[in-house]
């Protein structure tokens, strides 16, 4: 792997924004955004991106990856449901280690935050692997 510098970096992942293909906005105006062959849910998560991947050229984090899947609760069948209920899922929006210590990011507004959906999901990745979620 080649080194670059900060700048350069900068001005390459600039040049693919201007390529990349921006879809539909989401409930909370949030823009999808493709780089480097990746679907991020949002300008502020694909900001996010490129700070971890210079991070990581710098060698202060090593193992990036995105959108890593943990299951919370498996797949089950309730008494009296005709269909199985699916395993319940957290999605990180990124995952990466600093020194040996295993780090799960997601990026949040403040108002995704509050929700309950994400609340109870970070709950559960606290009682079910003893993660807790870095929020950014």
């Amino acid at each position: 792997m080649t080194s670059m510098s900060i700048d350069q970096y900068r001005r390459d992942i600039l040049k693919q924004c201007d390529k990349s293909k921006a879809t539909k906005r989401n409930k909370f105006n949030a823009q999808k955004v493709e780089l480097d062959g990746m679907t991020f849910d949002s300008k502020k998560e694909h900001k996010r991106y490129i700070q971890l991947k210079a991070m990581q050229q710098r060698g202060e984090i090593t193992s990036l990856d995105h959108h890593t899947k943990f299951e919370l609760a498996s797949k089950t069948k309730l008494e009296g449901e005709k269909r199985a209920k699916p395993a319940v899922r957290y999605f990180a929006d990124f995952t990466y280690y600093i020194a040996d210590k295993y780090i799960v990011e997601d990026v949040k507004s403040a108002a995704t935050r509050k929700l309950p959906s994400y609340r109870t999901k970070k709950h559960l990745m606290k009682t079910v692997h003893g993660i807790d979620i870095k929020e950014v």
